[in-house]
């Protein structure tokens, strides 16, 4: 195997449950920490253009953090990412009620979620780079969603300084299914500071604009002439100012992207840059869509990693999903998934340099 792995204890859940942390770390001196709580990403070191290494992820140096209110800070989100109206929907004939956890609406799959979740962990090896399987049974019921969901997500890091993450699920009953992974990204490193000068270009032509509830209206509306056009990098703080109802509504950026690509292949999706550092960031993804979000509501109350403030958009997320309440949508991408069928996605986030 290139690379390493290692394996710590890091506390236990009030349950009892042991939790544990592993490291993943390159010949290249890239290194990524992840829980079994929640599958949680919670560092990431990689170098700038000199070099040095800096951890490019929000979170927390201890458990006790991610036990506390955060907002999913690195976390495994399910059984559905990402907003559903009214916290219900309706399969086959019935009619399903979620938790009401953002509102009147369900987010991130409810109160207590994949990310509050204790996986169970198994150190392995993806093409000879070292790796992490996480599996988790989700119960027939849980959180309202019908069917018992078998899940697997696999965390490997390459040569090529990728992060990739594959996720398998099947059902013993009609369901519905959305999975990510929501990492804070800041380029800059730790201490982060403002995200606005960081360069992001998307690869999409349209994206879901929302109400006032965050919920998508069902529209796929061109990003050409709107300050959703990323097609181009462009600097976030320069869009983040422009006068768009959309951005009133999500306090800035903290929409779905329909993304030029996905299938079965890994596309483009998305490139971010940070000037100073030089770190880049691409992601590659096979899901349809990508939740671009700003850290609007970061607010300077979470105090993360060495006691630093997480302040009004000090990160970014880029959350690879299918789109949100797509069971309300039927020109969405289905989210269903029915006894015999396998759900299959894969994401990278591949960093380098300029």
């Amino acid at each position: 195997m290139i690379g390493e792995r290692k394996k710590e204890n890091w506390g236990h859940l009030p349950s009892g449950e042991k939790i544990d942390i592993y490291t993943l770390r390159n010949s290249k001196g890239m290194e990524a920490r992840i829980t079994n709580y929640g599958g949680r990403v919670v560092s990431l070191l990689t170098p700038d253009r000199h070099n040095r290494f800096e951890d490019v992820v929000l979170g927390f140096d201890d458990l006790e953090g991610y036990l506390g209110k955060n907002p999913y800070f690195g976390a495994l989100v399910g059984r559905y990412a990402n907003r559903i109206s009214n916290a219900q929907f309706v399969l086959g004939g019935h009619e399903y009620h979620l938790a009401q956890n953002n509102g009147k609406c369900s987010l991130h799959g409810g109160w207590r979620g994949f990310d509050r979740a204790a996986w169970e962990a198994r150190e392995t090896e993806l093409d000879g780079c070292p790796a992490l399987e996480l599996q988790l049974i989700s119960p027939d019921g849980d959180e309202g969603y019908p069917g018992q969901l078998s899940v697997k997500v696999q965390y490997a890091l390459t040569e090529n300084g990728e992060l990739r993450i594959e996720y398998e699920a099947s059902t013993d009953k009609p369901t519905i299914v959305n999975l990510t992974n929501h990492s804070y990204f800041n380029l800059a490193g730790q201490p982060s500071g403002s995200i606005a000068k960081h360069l992001v270009m998307i690869n999409a032509d349209k994206f879901t604009p929302v109400n006032e509830h965050l919920i998508p209206t069902g529209e796929l509306r061109p990003v050409a002439g709107t300050p959703f056009d990323f097609r181009t990098p462009e600097e976030i703080g320069k869009r983040l100012h422009e006068d768009s109802e959309q951005l009133k509504l999500g306090l800035g950026f903290d929409h779905n992207y329909a993304l030029n690509g996905g299938g079965s292949r890994l596309s483009l999706a998305a490139r971010v840059t940070d000037p100073n550092s030089g770190r880049t960031l691409e992601v590659h993804t096979t899901q349809p869509g990508m939740q671009f979000y700003t850290g609007n509501h970061l607010d300077g109350s979470v105090h993360g990693k060495r006691g630093i403030v997480y302040g009004f958009r000090s990160a970014f997320c880029l959350e690879t999903q299918h789109f949100p309440d797509s069971p309300h949508h039927p020109n969405f991408p289905s989210t269903e998934l029915r006894p015999g069928q396998r759900y299959q996605q894969a994401t990278v986030y591949k960093f380098s340099v300029e």
